[in-house]
C-alpha cells in the first residue's frame, strides 16, 4: 500500500495517511480482509511520527472502516466499500476547503441541509 503526504500541505499529515487509505479502497488497491502496515512502518517511510500515523488511523477506525487489533496490526473492516470510502473523502475535501473558506461547522451543516433537501 502507498501512503502519500505533502508535509507543505494545510491538511494535517493523520488526515492525509487516512486519506491515502480511503483512496486506496476508493480505487481497489486495498480490500476489505487486508491488513495495514504497522505504524511504525509507515511512520519510518513517510518521516513521520508514529504518532502521527495512530491518529490517522485512529480517524479510519472511528470511521469504521479499520479494526487495530493489538499486537497484529489493523485489517481493513467488511463495512469497508469503495463507495463509502469515496463519500468520505468527498466529505473530507468539503470540510478542508470549508476551513480554508473560514467557515464554522454549524455554516458546514447548514450547507449540507441545504443541499440534502434540495438534492
Amino acid at each position: 500500500m502507498l501512503f502519500r503526504v505533502d508535509h507543505a500541505s494545510p491538511v494535517p499529515l493523520g488526515d492525509q495517511i487516512a486519506a491515502s487509505v480511503r483512496g486506496a479502497l476508493a480505487d481497489g488497491s486495498v480490500q476489505p480482509g487486508e491488513r495495514l502496515p504497522a505504524a511504525r512502518t509507515v511512520a519510518e517511510s513517510l518521516g513521520v511520527n508514529v504518532h502521527t500515523v495512530l491518529r490517522g488511523y485512529q480517524r479510519l477506525k472511528d470511521e469504521g472502516l479499520i479494526d487495530p487489533r493489538r499486537g497484529r496490526g489493523a485489517v481493513v473492516t467488511g463495512h469497508a466499500s469503495p463507495a463509502r470510502a469515496r463519500l468520505t473523502e468527498h466529505v473530507g475535501r468539503l470540510v478542508n476547503e470549508a476551513r480554508t473558506l473560514g467557515l464554522n461547522d454549524e455554516e458546514v451543516v447548514a450547507l449540507v441541509r441545504s443541499g440534502l433537501a434540495t438534492g
